[in-house]
Formats: C-alpha cells, structure tokens, sequence
C-alpha cells in the first residue's frame, strides 16, 4: 500500500493517522486477465487505485469494443459518471492483464472526507484530475488526426502498446485494426 500512500500524498499533505483511517476501509483485489470489475448495470459503488496491472475501460456499440481509455499503474479510476450521479454503470471496466486494485466503497470515502479536512482535500483534488484527463482525452480526440493520436500515445506510453492488443489500441484511438495498420505501416516508411 506504499504506492497508494505516496499517490495519496501528491495531491496533498496528510498525517499519518488520517492515512492510516482511510486505510482501514482499502481492500485488496486481484484481477484475472479478462476479469471484470463493472459491467453495464451494475451499481459503481467503489473508487479504485489501480496498483499494477491495466484495465481496459470500454462501452459495446453495436457489437464493437469502444475503447474510452486504459488505466495502468499509479492511477486512481472508477466509471465516473456513474459514480457520482449514482447510475447504473454503461461501460465496461475489465483487466487487460493479471492486476491489482484498491478497492474503496463510495460510503467510506464520505466517511473519510468528514473525518478529515486533508482527506476531503485530496478526494477533491483526484476528482478533478479525473475529470481533466477525460476532458483533455476527449479534445485530443477531437482535435488531433489519427497519425497524430497514435505518434502521441507512442510519446506518452510506449509501454502500452506492448500490453494491450492492438485492435484495443486501434479502437482507443478511434480507428479500426486495419487503420491502425495503415498508420504504422506509412510511419516505418518514413
């Protein structure tokens, strides 16, 4: 739970007791390769920081995967919308490899936050970040070119492309596999 921790800790200072109170409410969980954490109407009642592993998150639109995003180490990630205005989930979260989450129940969050100022801080400030990388993934995706989002994800995680399946990589960016293999096939001649 050290990385959590220290995740913790970068949004905001917190004593150790404070750390050590939301700490009691984390429980640990391993997810299988395929395993699924939410499917489409389940109740999202928890807040997860994804330890090590990737989760996939994804919608099905007229029998095709949709990739929305994919969540490696050192992050903290739920079906948001669903979490907040407590619906039932639309999307898909589902381990792309053998992972390990935290996990939080929405209740015991509430609980922390009202305990502690410092807790409810950084609550608030991960929050946000949640919200402005959604926001940020989705202006990329409206504002960049199919080359220029897979030349952006080669910058900003290489490592992804080795451990996801490309045509989760070609639907996260929004183009089929066979776009995909165009792109790359046109980059390596350049």
């Amino acid at each position: 739970m050290e990385n959590l921790k220290n995740k913790i800790l970068s949004y905001t200072p917190v004593n150790v007791a404070d750390i050590d109170y939301i700490f009691q409410f984390y429980s640990k969980i391993h997810l299988r390769k395929g395993e699924k954490l939410i499917k489409p109407g389940d109740k999202v009642d928890y807040f997860y920081y994804l330890d090590v592993g990737c989760v996939n998150y994804y919608k099905m639109e007229k029998g095709e995967i949709k990739v929305l995003e994919f969540y490696t180490e050192d992050v903290f990630f739920t079906d948001l919308y669903a979490y907040v205005q407590n619906a039932p989930a639309t999307c898909f979260l589902e381990a792309t490899e053998d992972t390990t989450v935290y996990a939080i129940e929405k209740i015991n969050v509430e609980k922390s936050f009202g305990k502690s100022h410092s807790l409810e801080r950084f609550g608030r400030l991960s929050m946000q970040d949640a919200f402005v990388r959604t926001f940020t993934r989705i202006e990329r995706l409206n504002n960049r070119t199919y080359e220029e989002r897979y030349l952006r994800l080669l910058n900003k995680r290489p490592g992804l492309i080795q451990r996801v399946p490309q045509y989760l990589i070609a639907s996260y960016l929004g183009l089929t596999p066979v776009g995909l293999s165009k792109i790359r096939k046109r980059l390596v001649k350049n």
